[in-house]
């Protein structure tokens, strides 16, 4: 992993709890909101190192999308489970429920949040955060979340904002694709724009982290990196995430089912080299192409691959300058550049996939009329623009 110069050890959230402010569980019974990602850096998970504190009842664990072992494939849902170790009762919030039942909360007297996310509006983490918090403050339970970094610098900010027509669960709040909060800000924000407009209060404590700054990279905190889901194996894939994912709503392959997903796209009607040499024409700030071809494989964390056993042609993404590469925007410039090479063959996806993740249907017309990326992206500036000063008010760091 690389480590900044430096050399900057970031001290988490749950250090902190469990540190200096372990009195804010003592005595309760505590459901968490969790997955794998929930470690301490010697590798011991919140749930194990609470479970030594025998002044800590854990009356329930509560899992997102992918499970509590962050090892089921996107999109599966995921079943109720007891845990073999402890025999605590984990509730899945992606399966037939996404939000917890007053049943699921009856016996609890405080809620505490701990998940590593990648700051992007439609990784589905912050959409149980929401859910979650909308039931604590329904039944009046006070909402603990322990803070973890962002894995792109908190300076950057990117791409639309959600329209309130094209709320789901892959984007369930009026924020931009990569909006620049950590969970513990996020958690503030959702308290103030979201809960406070349906009438819900709610007693939110954020253990913040120490020795972080917003404008690191995860990778400059010192802490080592774990993948927060399966096809989010290294740093650089997250990077590009809040861009590329966009191609999952449309008929171009993201590289599910290959070893560098959402860092090389492609089709088998695209000419590799043809895209190759129009993007890197474009000069996006950061990242260059290059030509490659892929054959995406099912696999354990992988169901049924877009064009899966065959061949796709395409670009491999390389990050050349983090500090200025705008990932949703080079998204964007490859999904209008197939367009104009391959009208015939671009397609979104049906069921609207491409709209919701987006976020603005005014985007996916402009795509399909043939636009010029840079005229997409111009397109949500101004909201960009206003979102990244109304933030400002939710920074803890």
């Amino acid at each position: 992993m690389a480590v900044s110069s430096k050399e900057i050890t970031t001290k988490l959230g749950c250090q902190s709890l469990v540190d200096s402010n372990l009195c804010m569980l003592e005595g309760k019974r505590i459901g968490i909101v969790t997955n794998h990602t929930a470690v301490f850096p010697n590798g011991i998970h919140i749930v194990d190192e609470l479970l030594d504190h025998k002044s800590v009842i854990i009356k329930a664990l509560f899992s997102p999308e992918h499970g509590i072992r962050g090892d089921a494939p996107a999109g599966k849902k995921v079943g109720n489970d007891i845990d073999p170790r402890t025999g605590i009762p984990i509730f899945s919030l992606y399966g037939e429920y996404r939000k917890p039942t007053s049943a699921m909360l009856d016996g609890i007297d405080l809620l505490l949040y701990d998940i590593q996310d990648v700051g992007t509006r439609f990784y589905t983490y912050i959409s149980t955060l929401t859910l979650v918090m909308e039931a604590s403050g329904e039944k009046g339970i006070p909402f603990i979340v322990s803070d973890r970094p962002l894995v792109v610098s908190g300076d950057v900010v990117d791409g639309p904002v959600l329209k309130d027509n094209l709320k789901s669960f892959v984007g369930i709040l009026p924020i931009p694709i990569l909006y620049g909060l950590t969970p513990g800000e996020l958690a503030q924000f959702i308290r103030t724009e979201h809960l406070g407009q349906m009438g819900v209060e709610i007693d939110l404590q954020v253990v913040r982290m120490q020795n972080y700054q917003r404008s690191l990279w995860y990778d400059d905190t010192g802490l080592p990196w774990l993948p927060p889901s399966p096809n989010i194996p290294t740093i650089q894939t997250a990077v590009m995430y809040p861009g590329t994912a966009l191609v999952e709503g449309t008929n171009l392959s993201e590289g599910r089912g290959t070893s560098r997903p959402f860092l090389q796209i492609g089709a088998p009607f695209i000419n590799k080299a043809e895209l190759t040499d129009f993007l890197n024409a474009l000069n996006l700030p950061g990242v260059k192409f290059k030509p490659t071809s892929f054959v995406p494989r099912e696999a354990v964390t992988v169901t049924n691959p877009k064009y899966k056993d065959q061949e796709c042609n395409g670009v491999e993404i390389s990050i050349v300058d983090r500090e200025v590469v705008k990932p949703v925007e080079v998204g964007i410039a490859i999904i209008c550049s197939v367009r104009k090479l391959y009208p015939d063959y671009l397609m979104f996806r049906a069921d609207g996939a491409f709209d919701r993740l987006v976020g603005d249907r005014e985007i996916t017309t402009m795509i399909m009329d043939g636009a010029d990326y840079w005229d997409v992206v111009a397109s949500w500036q101004d909201e960009l623009k206003q979102f990244d000063i109304d933030r400002e008010k939710f920074f803890l760091y």
